[in-house]
Parts: structure tokens; C-alpha cells; sequence
């Protein structure tokens, strides 16, 4: 699949809920997030296109109370997950808020998988 991304999104290191808030039941977990979109991992197929509003529990953050953000967007692509029994969602947010942005960047602040390696020194005898 081509790259289309047109915002880099970052990894998360917690397991954040995802509901579809129309129908009221848990579609999966956030797997990486960004200002225009996220992907999700779900234990269904969605189809490309489907509309849907989502709903984003936020953990508890220094700078915000644990909330529920609801979000509208739409299945931009979905593919099997490694394990088979999962699928990867890729959202598209059809509009989000400046008060939104803010929980965004709050999340991926304090929750992005670093893959930056820690500058340690080195131990005795090791150079």
C-alpha cells in the first residue's frame, strides 16, 4: 500500500479504548494517533468509507481529567492484523476541534513509544 499519510503518526504505549458511539459497544484499542486520524485494532473487518462516530477514552493526564472524546470519521483503509484474529482500522477525523488537538497532542506527549535509545554510560570494563 502506498503512503499517503500526510501527518506522521506515533505509537502508543497505552492500551486506550475505542467505542463506535452510535451503536454504543467497544470496536477496539488505539494502536498509533495523530492530529487527522488513528488507527485501531479491532476484532472485525470495517469497510473503507463507512462513516462512524468514535469514541476515545483518554487516561487521567497531568494537564487533563480522564474524558470520553468523540470524534467523526471515516474507515480510510483496514487490513489483517499479523495475528490473524485481529484487523488494523486506519480513521480518517472528518473534523476535529481545537479543545480535541489539545487532548491529542497531550496523548502522544505522554503516551508515544520512544525508540530512541538512552545515552547511558558505559559500565566499568566496557568500552
Amino acid at each position: 500500500m502506498r503512503e499517503r499519510r500526510k501527518q506522521e503518526r506515533k505509537n502508543l504505549v497505552a492500551y486506550t479504548q475505542v467505542y463506535d458511539l452510535n451503536g454504543g459497544v467497544l470496536i477496539g484499542y488505539l494502536g498509533d494517533l495523530s492530529l487527522r486520524g488513528a488507527m485501531v485494532i479491532t476484532e472485525k473487518p470495517m469497510p473503507p468509507n463507512f462513516e462512524i462516530t468514535l469514541g476515545i477514552d483518554i487516561p487521567e493526564l497531568p494537564d487533563i481529567k480522564a474524558i470520553r472524546m468523540s470524534l467523526s470519521a471515516r474507515v480510510a483503509w483496514c487490513e489483517q492484523d499479523l495475528s490473524p484474529q485481529f484487523f488494523n482500522v486506519g480513521f480518517e477525523f472528518k473534523q476535529v476541534t481545537d479543545q480535541q488537538k489539545k487532548y491529542i497532542e497531550s496523548i502522544i506527549k505522554h503516551y508515544e513509544f520512544r525508540r530512541d535509545r538512552p545515552d547511558y554510560p558505559p559500565r566499568s570494563g566496557q568500552t
